[in-house]
């Protein structure tokens, strides 16, 4: 290869200039990159030189590890973390040690001393059922849920690193409790692309009714992965996008040839810098002008049955928004959309526990089950895994910090054992896998990783998490770290 030109432009740097003489500077200017020189050089016998093709677009379906049994994923994210204790796991042994201190043993581990010294037992108020042949128990505060207990494969035994909130968010959204790490939706999309040409390959819906908090948009984000594979986030009511309208007196017409005078010029830059990251921002204008057609379609409910609607709390003043989100996402996935997140942010609850906890369940549960029904009716249940749980659990404790106060207790934050649901996707159907302690504080069977978990979300999927990496500051990166295994039993 021909490194003259290369050489000449070294030899014409100052000392002074050289510190001041970016990487992109250097390979823009020598001959038009290096690169072009190594492009020049193999074109030298037919004496011409070509454009480089352009990049591959970055959602292009493509194929997994292995034969998989899901082709799209909905995660519906508790974020604050939903109590196991009221919802999912009868503890008898609450009511009978009710307002008196916790035994010692089950302190191990836990790192705060006002919570040692006058914890005090909390049985919760709820009355629990078994329900489907499956004869899971379910919170008579979720009466829509239960009924999808046949569908449903629940993991009791949940376990995690960390239980403050941000950090254990990150630790089930990225793998890592730290930020500038992939999200898990990043990471599928980067594995399998999109089937879907005018929808994002990744979408996060938000919902929020209340006081309520998570990590922001680290927990969607693709980190080092190509741009295409970031989180689009989505609104349920209005543009779906801000400003993917066109502005009042733009035709289409003006809008097409505002777009091709925009691809040419990023094409010659590209050219210019052989910057990868410029075909990401083709690749994206030219999603976003599919979806200026294609994304108000997929927020016009008006060819959804009443019935469909009313499924899903449509209109209903508290379970509208995650509801409509919910059916937005059975929209998105029937449109080929292989990663939906739906973020919901209000089950922080360390107090006034039994209303607040009522009031979440009546905004999502509805929704939740509408779901799960629906993607079954439509044959879509088994080629779509639907998850659904928070960062971490809640205490067998009463929330001293809060003051106590009779009917008005909450549960602290807690990591060492909680309950997270499946559906769909390959995992068995009626199934109860994993046990905590006769006071709900230790996963004691059967202990589930956050890493585990995931791990097996990426095989429903056909990929093997050992194998999906990417080389990042000399570095092979992946969503499970250095950890996680498939859990084998829950699965077809």
């Amino acid at each position: 290869m021909n490194l003259l030109p290369a050489i000449k432009v070294m030899a014409m740097i100052s000392p002074q200039d050289s510190n001041n003489l970016t990487r992109r500077h250097f390979l823009r200017d020598t001959a038009g990159g290096l690169g072009a020189i190594a492009l020049a050089d193999l074109m030298s016998d037919e004496g011409q030189l070509v454009a480089a093709e352009p990049t591959a677009n970055q959602l292009a379906p493509r194929l997994a590890h292995f034969a998989p049994k899901a082709k799209q994923v909905i995660f519906l994210f508790m974020a604050g973390a939903p109590s196991q204790l009221d919802l999912f796991t009868p503890k008898p042994k609450l009511q009978t040690f009710h307002g008196q201190p916790v035994p010692k043993m089950f302190l191990e581990g836990l790192d705060d001393k006002l919570i040692q010294g006058s914890a005090r037992i909390f049985g919760s108020p709820r009355k629990f059922q078994k329900m489907g042949e499956c004869g899971m128990e379910f919170s008579d505060y979720l009466p829509h849920m239960a009924t999808c207990a046949d569908d449903l494969c629940m993991v009791r035994s949940m376990t995690t690193s960390i239980s403050n909130h941000h950090p254990a968010q990150l630790l089930m959204n990225c793998g890592v409790t730290r930020f500038g790490l992939p999200s898990m939706g990043s990471w599928v999309t980067y594995g399998l692309g999109s089937v879907s040409k005018n929808l994002p390959g990744f979408v996060v819906l938000l919902s929020k009714n209340g006081s309520g908090d998570i990590g922001g948009s680290a927990l969607w984000d693709n980190a080092f992965l190509p741009a295409a594979h970031r989180g689009v986030t989505f609104r349920s009511e209005g543009d779906p996008i801000l400003h993917l309208s066109s502005p009042r007196g733009v035709t289409a017409r003006m809008q097409r040839d505002r777009m091709a005078a925009i691809l040419d010029l990023n094409r010659l830059r590209r050219t210019e810098l052989a910057d990868p990251e410029i075909s990401a921002r083709i690749e994206a204008y030219e999603l976003a002008f599919r979806m200026q057609t294609a994304a108000p379609e997929l927020v016009d409910f008006s060819g959804e049955s009443k019935k469909t609607l009313e499924s899903y709390g449509v209109g209903d003043k508290l379970a509208n928004q995650f509801g409509s989100n919910c059916l937005m996402a059975r929209r998105m996935v029937e449109r080929g959309v292989r990663f939906v997140q739906l973020y919901h942010y209000t089950w922080d609850d360390h107090s006034n526990l039994n209303e607040k906890l009522k009031n979440n369940c009546d905004m999502t549960e509805r929704g939740v089950a509408a779901l799960i029904k629906d993607l079954k009716q439509r044959n879509l249940l088994d080629e779509t895994l639907v998850v659904w749980g928070g960062e971490f659990g809640r205490t067998p404790m009463n929330e001293v910090r809060r003051g106590i106060n009779p009917g008005k207790e909450g549960r602290d934050h807690h990591p060492f054992g909680f309950t997270m649901l499946m559906a769909g996707g390959g995992v068995k159907p009626g199934f109860v896998y994993g046990q905590t302690d006769e006071l709900g504080y230790h996963a004691v069977e059967n202990r589930v990783d956050v890493h585990d978990l995931q791990a097996t979300i990426l095989h429903c999927l056909g990929l093997d998490h050992l194998r999906l990496t990417f080389r990042h500051k000399s570095r092979d990166f992946r969503l499970t770290d250095v950890a996680g295994n498939v859990i084998q039993d829950v699965l077809l």
